[in-house]
């Protein structure tokens, strides 16, 4: 009898191990519409020659690997970091919450316009935040984890003149002249909800008509991101979000 019972519990762990990530999905149910990148935006419209669809010259956007082995933490994926390259060519003002190693910043600057002004947001090294209850514990951790870093990828290149990094805690950041200046803001500082919550509020106030709003780490089951998971989840219901395919992106066009 013993033996069985272990027998169908080491089955369950097996199926769950080997299907967690559909278990997850069924359990943490996203509530905002998906869609595809080409209908993000009229400039992710492919080239359709006969019954075949091709990518615009568009598509074609300066960028760079980073290799494992470098150990850089807190990073878009290349597909997440190509479609704001994307953005960030149409946009004049660009403006960052959580700047982490600079790879996302690197890629706004090498693909804005040479006018463009790009202001991104981090801790000071030394700089302590308050736990809240409820929150996620991982998020609050890794709050200190990603902001380790004194020097960026595009510190020392020619794209560093046109990015003003802020040292602050955006719990404490001044928007008052900020409002309505943004084309492009890209959420992905802390996931606690209360930081992303006043990012968040932040943010909308800072968007000027046409820009968009993205947030990085909208993911079912994730510990780190799970306030990210519910706290867009709960917004969506007043405001029109969009998680784009294959991505853990998730954005707003100001209309």
């Amino acid at each position: 009898m013993i033996t069985t019972v272990v027998f169908i519990l080491l089955n369950f762990i097996l199926i769950y191990f080997l299907k967690r990530k559909e278990i997850k999905k069924i359990i943490f149910k996203k509530k905002i519409k998906q869609i595809n990148i080409t209908e993000i935006d009229e400039f992710f419209k492919p080239n359709q020659i006969k019954k075949f669809l091709f990518p615009s010259k568009n598509y074609v956007t300066k960028f760079f690997f980073v290799p494992s082995e470098l150990n850089i933490v807190g990073m878009t994926s290349d597909l997440e970091g190509w479609i704001l390259s994307m953005l960030a060519k149409n946009s004049k003002m660009i403006f960052e919450f959580g700047t982490c190693s600079g790879k996302t910043t690197y890629l706004l600057a090498l693909n804005s316009g040479q006018e463009a002004k790009i202001y991104t947001l981090t801790l000071e090294h030394n700089e302590n935040i308050e736990y809240l209850k409820n929150e996620s514990k991982v998020a609050h951790k890794n709050i200190k984890k990603e902001s380790i870093y004194k020097n960026f990828i595009f510190s020392n290149t020619e794209e560093e003149k046109k990015i003003n990094v802020i040292f602050c805690n955006s719990l404490n950041l001044d928007i008052q002249n900020y409002k309505s200046k943004f084309d492009l803001i890209f959420i992905d500082g802390g996931h606690t909800r209360s930081i992303l919550k006043n990012d968040t509020e932040k943010a909308f106030q800072m968007i000027a008509k046409g820009g968009f709003i993205f947030w990085h780490d909208y993911v079912a089951g994730k510990k780190s991101s799970k306030d990210v998971f519910n706290y867009l989840n709960e917004i969506s219901k007043e405001k029109n979000l969009y998680n784009i395919k294959n991505t853990s992106l998730v954005y707003y066009k100001h209309i």
